[in-house]
């Protein structure tokens, strides 16, 4: 865990060593909770058309599945950097898994967190034909261990998001944590995430 704002460029060097390491069977698997500074990064399918203001924040290329998101203060990021090859090599399955955590993450709030067919991360529900994303996903695989991850709204500045079309899904909204009402610290969304991470993924085998 970061307490403090971590750079882009440095997350992904960081993550990029682990996972040869892991690859390389010298270090053991992490899951990193950490926030990084306001910017925008662009996922293997973004299109450029829904970057509506590139001026507002550093936007940088990433290796991770999916299009334009948004990361900031107020936003717990965790990247999860795990060996399939022991844990089963089913990268479908484990993007389910990754779903299923955010949503019991969320049951700690009394927040119903869902999935839509064909539209990655977790929604809320907002009524009258309303749905608001919460947390989104972009994970990358190489040699079977993954790396990026998920990132989940707590507080964040909600307009930060209007930069962009969020993960190039236009006609929806984004929400978080605060946004419905609640006012968790980000320490009791690191508890929630700790304990739904531990019914989801157990140990790997040795």
């Amino acid at each position: 865990m970061s307490d403090r704002p971590v750079s882009y460029p440095d997350a992904v060097a960081a993550m990029e060593e682990r996972v040869a390491a892991i690859r390389a069977g010298t270090a053991p698997e992490l899951v990193w909770l950490l926030e990084h500074p306001p910017l925008y990064t662009a996922g293997t399918s973004a299109n450029p058309a829904d970057l509506l203001d590139p001026d507002r924040f550093p936007v940088f290329p990433s290796g991770r599945g999916g299009q334009f998101t948004y990361h900031g203060p107020g936003q717990r990021v965790v990247y999860v950097m795990l060996d399939l090859s022991r844990r089963g090599p089913d990268l479908r399955r484990f993007v389910v898994a990754l779903e299923e955590w955010l949503i019991r993450t969320l049951d700690h709030f009394a927040v119903k967190g869902e999935v839509r067919e064909g539209r990655v991360g977790v929604w809320v529900d907002r009524g009258a034909g309303r749905e608001d994303k919460i947390a989104a996903i972009g994970i990358r695989v190489r040699h079977w261990v993954t790396f990026h991850g998920v990132a989940l709204n707590v507080d964040p500045d909600l307009d930060h998001f209007r930069g962009i079309v969020p993960c190039g899904l236009a006609g929806h909204g984004v929400t978080s944590l605060w946004d419905l009402g609640l006012t968790p610290t980000m320490e009791e969304v690191d508890s929630a995430l700790i304990a739904s991470f531990a019914e989801i993924f157990t140990p790997p085998p040795p």
